[in-house]
């Protein structure tokens, strides 16, 4: 069938038709099925008897060494390394194979070996983007290359567009953002700024997909750091203001577009208390570490105003009542319930501009989906 499709006839096959087994046309490689498992037991025990050649290798280099006896080069090195990328291509989470590249990279001293292993376990997640132990290797290589050579800010922004790219490929992929994130620490400010233009459009795109949001508050929390760092490194606030008052508005605009997406409320109260914490409040009105209640301010009372309007146009339920119409008013009631736990005055002003028959309203509304819920929120 693959020879169908690159438009081979039946008289002429790839490979001279010596094999049946293997496919390999235009730098793509198929293995049959019928194969795989035999092949992958095959590839794990020839990697083994490889890897025990190397250590035994090692002790006896070891040895040598202690006697003055100069050591030829480590041949069974590369057969490790030769052996691990086959099992690696066919078992992704083989985590011995993955433990014997690093012992044997974290004695190289070149930065092309790095960057080689960075391309190898590109080439994995292409076929198993939810590995977990290659995201975890790859992790690791670039520790290694922070460490040793400095951290190349080209190395992080490539590693941004992969993670993009197998985002688009594999749906949900936890742990593909989870990398993503750990990016951030080795950030610039300029990067973390570039990342939150590049990465909106995607997010705009895919407004179920909570991973992306989870990357975008990562972001968001890298500017808030870098407020309080003390020089000519600290960021502006008055810029920060201005990103946050953006995101805030731009969230809005997707809750009321997308209705009934739980990952637009949950973003959106990342964004109201840091909101009202680092841009709203007074330094000495409240502080997120110690945990005490909000005080009403002008502003506050501003953008709760706004809040209270974006919850009576969530609560309003068309006749033809879908199951998204009902999600949002759900989702939109639990963040006001929220959102009063923060502000204990929100309730007396829920109550001045809805009235208490809609404020009952919003109650029933959480208690009839998720009566355990209300009872946790109102007992916090």
């Amino acid at each position: 069938m693959l020879d169908e499709e690159a438009g081979f006839s039946n008289e002429f096959q790839p490979n001279n038709g010596t094999s049946s087994k293997f496919w390999n046309q235009d730098h793509k490689l198929g293995i049959s099925t019928d194969i795989l498992v035999q092949l992958c037991r095959d590839a794990k025990h020839v990697f083994l008897l490889a890897l025990q050649e190397y250590k035994s290798h090692g002790n006896a280099c070891n040895e040598s060494q202690i006697k003055n006896i100069s050591c030829s080069p480590c041949i069974p090195e590369s057969e490790v390394m030769k052996h691990s990328q086959s099992v690696l291509l066919l078992s992704s989470d083989f985590g011995t194979a993955w433990n014997a590249r690093k012992l044997i990279l974290s004695k190289k001293d070149h930065l092309s070996a790095f960057t080689e292993e960075l391309r190898l376990s590109g080439l994995i997640l292409s076929n198993s983007p939810k590995s977990e132990s290659t995201w975890s290797h790859r992790r690791w290589i670039i520790k290694m290359i922070s460490q040793r050579f400095s951290t190349p800010q080209e190395i992080i922004t490539k590693e941004s567009e992969l993670v993009e790219s197998i985002g688009e490929r594999s749906k949900m992929n936890y742990r593909a953002w989870y990398h993503r994130c750990w990016l951030v620490s080795y950030m610039t400010i300029e990067q973390v700024i570039q990342e939150l233009n590049k990465s909106k459009r995607w997010a705009g795109l895919h407004v179920a997909d909570s991973s992306c949001f989870h990357y975008r508050r990562r972001l968001m929390l890298k500017i808030l750091e870098s407020l309080y760092v003390k020089g000519s490194s600290a960021y502006d606030k008055t810029e920060a203001r201005k990103i946050w008052k953006e995101e805030l508005d731009w969230n809005e605009e997707l809750v009321e577009r997308y209705v009934g997406r739980e990952a637009l409320w949950l973003h959106r109260r990342f964004l109201s208390l840091n909101w009202i914490m680092y841009f709203a409040c007074n330094h000495s009105d409240a502080s997120p570490e110690t945990g005490e209640s909000i005080i009403m301010n002008e502003e506050i009372a501003i953008f709760i105003d706004n809040e209270i309007r974006l919850l009576e146009s969530s609560m309003t339920v068309p006749d033809t009542k879908f199951e998204d119409f009902q999600a949002q008013a759900l989702h939109a009631a639990v963040y006001m319930l929220w959102l009063t736990k923060k502000i204990p005055e929100l309730w007396r002003m829920l109550e001045e501009k809805l009235g208490t028959e809609k404020v009952k309203c919003v109650l029933s509304t959480i208690a009839q989906e998720r009566p355990s819920l209300l009872h946790h929120l109102v007992n916090i």
